[in-house]
């Protein structure tokens, strides 16, 4: 049997250290079975470079397009134009990241929680899936989603490190839950650890961060302290392990699941 691919769902690609090596990023993954990514935009400006580069490297970048909580005040009545231009490209294959952050606050609550109604409605308006990002801000997030959930087609929580209650509602609002390296991490990711295998496996999708989290497990641990898309695998692996499930065959479910969500199945299935 072939050997499984991957598909990092989660890749802060521009704006951040790994954007000056773009082409040995993507050709690091591609060898480790890592294509395509999904590379994050986490304001209008940073998604229009997303947009370019995933004009640049066809078919191995895809991007999204959106207002991060810690971006939210620059919301204005000329963003959801600007966000709708952007999100016509067929290159751009999720709205966001969009989202509550009440951890940092480095936006006022009510402009994070405007912002974010706004692009909800705009995914419900385009028919693409939404992904999103939630700290600290639980009830105020489920509260929003709810609004708009009956017209959402996917959504998807990425980075979740959140509570067993939080996860059960998370998924009862029909959500998918993006899984990093945080699992890896014997400190503070005990609790995921121990509620990943709880986590229908229609509704798992795994992630990087990059080039964020990367996992504290990793022997040998890479010099430049910087995670890669191309450690995917290890990271697939120990969920799988956590899960109880054979590494391959978890893999290749969870590539699907990518696949369908961000409506890539006839470019890569």
């Amino acid at each position: 049997m072939t050997k499984p691919r991957y598909l990092d769902i989660a890749v802060n690609l521009i704006g951040s250290a790994l954007e000056s090596d773009i082409e040995a990023v993507i050709a690091g993954a591609d060898a480790a079975g890592v294509s395509p990514l999904i590379v994050i935009g986490s304001s209008l400006e940073e998604s229009e470079a997303v947009l370019a580069a995933c004009q640049r490297f066809p078919g191995k970048l895809y991007g999204t397009a959106g207002v991060h909580p810690h971006h939210a005040s620059s919301w204005h009545q000329h963003s959801p134009a600007l966000q709708l231009r952007l999100c016509g490209d067929s290159t751009i294959v999720a709205v966001g990241e969009c989202g509550l952050d009440y951890n940092r606050d480095f936006s006022p609550r009510p402009k994070q929680r405007e912002a974010f109604a706004a692009q909800l409605a705009l995914a419900c308006e385009l028919g693409k899936p939404v992904l999103m990002h939630e700290r600290d801000a639980h009830d105020d997030f489920i509260a929003i989603v709810r609004e708009h959930r009956s017209q959402l087609g996917g959504a998807l929580l990425h980075c979740f490190t959140g509570t067993a209650e939080q996860m059960e509602a998370y998924i009862d609002l029909g959500l998918h839950l993006g899984i990093t390296g945080w699992v890896c991490d014997e400190r503070r990711g005990q609790e995921l650890a121990a509620l990943v295998k709880d986590i229908p496996i229609e509704r798992l999708l795994i992630e990087t961060d990059s080039p964020y989290l990367l996992p504290r497990s990793m022997r040998p641990k890479p010099k430049s302290g910087k995670n890669l898309p191309q450690y995917l695998p290890y990271i697939a692996n120990e969920i799988a392990r956590l899960r109880g499930e054979e590494p391959d065959d978890f893999a290749r479910q969870v590539y699907h699941n990518s696949l369908t969500f961000f409506g890539l199945d006839s470019a890569h299935g």
